[in-house]
């Protein structure tokens, strides 16, 4: 999982971002080892299916939308003939319909539009990028239609198929709205490699930062000591998903003693 690719990102990108050198090492280490990037659609339907997949499957994915996908990630992907996917906050483009909000350069249309004749996915991430856990059922069902119909309003070809939870943060009624909203299947974070037995709407992911150092990188693809380079992770977000769930609750009891 990936973020802005960037020599001098945004403060508030920092940490989750890559430099264009990093990410031009990690992808010569990918074809180094022979791992193979598939699309997230390709996973799941060969995973529906029973298809096999290719040797060492990998998927790259690059979360929000940021300039830096396209001008730097780009060329190194088609250097080496690799796929990868990209979803995207619709609110947060360059262009029509931009709401506000962005925490970098961001793509434009027109940008993403050569991302996808490059062979790139092009995925769903929400349109403003809430926490949508936290939200209405009409604000969630919001976020996730009119995400899927501006990326198949905008590309032309059909809407998208897959989808990432903003943060990470999903539930069931979450992937049950996905799920309606038209989407195939939905990526989440966990820093866990993805697994069949979590379901089409749950895969897991590793997240790529500014401080991995190409040992660090090495392990995550091949999914060694995940445990321990994550540990601090896991804490924060079960604590964090406490406070979450309270917060819900709390609005819930809120709600239905105003009605």
């Amino acid at each position: 999982m990936y973020h802005a690719v960037a020599h001098r990102p945004a403060a508030a990108t920092h940490v989750l971002s890559v430099s264009p050198e990093a990410f031009a090492a990690q992808m010569e280490l990918l074809d180094a080892r022979g791992f193979t990037p598939v699309t997230t659609a390709a996973l799941a339907h060969a995973w529906r299916t029973g298809r096999a997949l290719p040797p060492r499957p990998v998927l790259i994915t690059f979360d929000d939308g940021y300039e830096g996908v396209h001008r730097h990630a780009l060329p190194v992907l088609a250097s080496y003939g690799f796929t990868a996917t990209v979803f995207l906050t619709t609110g947060w483009l360059r262009g029509p319909g931009h709401t506000g909000g962005a925490l970098d350069t961001m793509l434009d249309w027109g940008q993403v539009r050569e991302l996808a004749a490059a062979g790139t996915e092009i995925g769903g991430h929400s349109h403003t990028h809430p926490q949508l856990d936290q939200l209405t059922p009409e604000r969630l069902r919001f976020e996730a239609l009119h995400c899927r119909e501006v990326i198949g309003d905008r590309l032309g070809g059909g809407p998208p198929v897959s989808f990432a939870y903003p943060y990470g943060y999903s539930s069931r009624r979450v992937r049950r709205t996905v799920r309606e909203a038209g989407f195939t299947q939905s990526l989440a974070v966990g820093n866990a490699l993805a697994r069949p037995r979590q379901g089409p709407y749950a895969l897991e992911r590793v997240t790529v930062r500014r401080s991995t150092d190409t040992d660090e990188f090495a392990h995550l693809v091949e999914g060694r000591s995940l445990g321990r380079i994550f540990a601090r992770d896991r804490a924060l977000t079960q604590g964090y998903a406490v406070v979450r769930r309270t917060r819900a609750a709390a609005r819930r009891v809120v709600g239905a003693g105003r009605r």
